[in-house]
């Protein structure tokens, strides 16, 4: 019963995290674009009032005329609406699947003794560290070089460096899977930690001068726009995290640090086009296509670089029956998913059971090797021949 139910809170949780990170993501995308689009109002009341950018869009048949105002409006509104929600709820529904899965079973996801042994506590203990440390330390670099204007690439280059070593220690510490997930929490840690504690703080301050009627501090600003830039080049090498355990070949290589930093990279050029292609429409800019190529060549690369090696076929006999793999089952397999336990819902410690599930387990342990997680039983690659041919001469239960 309790996996069970532990099923259906990763469920809701994993689908809540989808929604609200759609609308997080969403909206800073959104706005970013807005940024990189404005341009200077034409009516002089605008200006006279301290607009300093316009732009007028048509969606779902109607007209829309959004203005900025850099440092104040001349009046506050009445009604103001706020964006954070949509990243504190991304957090917390994120935190609590990495807590549900990853920290309540560390044994299962987090450790990999092949990679390093320790006891779960400690894994426990370093994999919050890692979100501590890395806000902790990505804070101090943007404080530090980050409070002038040319200090932005210093900023960039150093957070840059922060994050190939994060990847390299993780991956060296955790099972692959646990440690490329990691990774992208503790970014999106960074980023959600920007919101409460720099841009919505700055945002407040604003607000409060204004109705107080005291001039405006435009630090407050400049700081929430630096913190929302970092925000939009974390996107991308996030997500790649997030949706990396899905597919093994990248967090299953020897060289896995590698190949995150690389897919990071890559989406963070990928995004650099993106922030840089409104502004070349308007004449602001070169074209950003190197970027897009760089982006491009880093992940042709890597595809090069991870394509399967030709493997000498492994000897498996013409007819394989069901009592075969039965007993590779009850070795590897059944202390999971037996009528007791049941993980995710799949039996394999009876014939019929183990039928009924024939494609999911051809697909997980010989397809995508996913399975056993982090390969904890040792099933050897003749044990996954015997299964792939078992089910491709029909995946009988007799």
């Amino acid at each position: 019963m309790e996996t069970y139910l532990l099923d259906w809170a990763n469920l809701l949780l994993r689908w809540l995290h989808v929604i609200v990170a759609i609308a997080w993501i969403g909206s800073s995308f959104y706005f970013v674009f807005l940024d990189s689009s404005l341009t200077p109002p034409e009516d002089e009341g605008l200006r006279r009032d301290g607009a300093t950018g316009e732009l007028w869009a048509v969606h779902g048949g109607g007209f829309y005329h959004p203005v900025k105002y850099a440092v104040s409006p001349p009046q506050l509104p009445g009604h103001l609406h706020w964006f954070y929600w949509e990243s504190y709820s991304t957090w917390l529904s994120g935190f609590a699947l990495f807590l549900m899965s990853y920290l309540w079973s560390p044994k299962v996801y987090l450790i990999d003794p092949q990679v390093f042994a320790w006891s779960p506590p400690a894994a426990i203990a370093a994999a919050l560290g890692f979100l501590v440390v890395f806000w902790l330390a990505y804070d101090a670099i943007c404080r530090t070089l980050g409070q002038t204007k040319s200090g932005d690439a210093k900023v960039g280059a150093a957070v840059a460096l922060l994050v190939v070593a994060a990847s390299l220690l993780a991956t060296s510490l955790f099972a692959g899977r646990a440690a490329f997930l990691l990774v992208g929490a503790m970014i999106a840690t960074a980023m959600s930690a920007n919101v409460f504690f720099w841009i919505i703080p700055g945002q407040r301050k604003v607000v409060a001068a204004l109705k107080a009627g005291q001039p405006v501090d435009p630090v407050h600003g400049q700081r929430a726009k630096q913190r929302s830039v970092h925000n939009t080049y974390f996107t991308l090498p996030v997500l790649f995290a997030m949706l990396s355990n899905h597919y093994s070949f990248t967090y299953a290589n020897p060289h896995n640090g590698w190949v995150l930093i690389g897919m990071m990279a890559a989406g963070a050029a990928i995004r650099q086009f993106f922030v840089l292609r409104h502004g070349f429409k308007l004449g602001r800019n070169p074209h950003p296509w190197p970027y897009a190529a760089a982006g491009v060549v880093v992940l042709l690369g890597l595809i090069v670089w991870l394509r399967p090696a030709p493997v000498a076929p492994v000897a498996a006999p013409a007819a394989v029956g069901v009592a075969e793999v039965q007993a590779v089952m009850a070795q590897r397999c059944a202390m999971c998913h037996n009528e007791a336990l049941q993980s995710k819902g799949v039996r394999l410690d009876t014939p019929a059971e183990l039928q009924r599930h024939a494609q999911a387990v051809y697909q997980q342990a010989v397809v995508t090797r996913q399975m056993p997680m982090n390969n904890a039983t040792g099933i050897t690659e003749a044990e996954r021949a015997l299964i792939g041919q078992w089910f491709l001469s029909g995946a009988k239960a007799d």
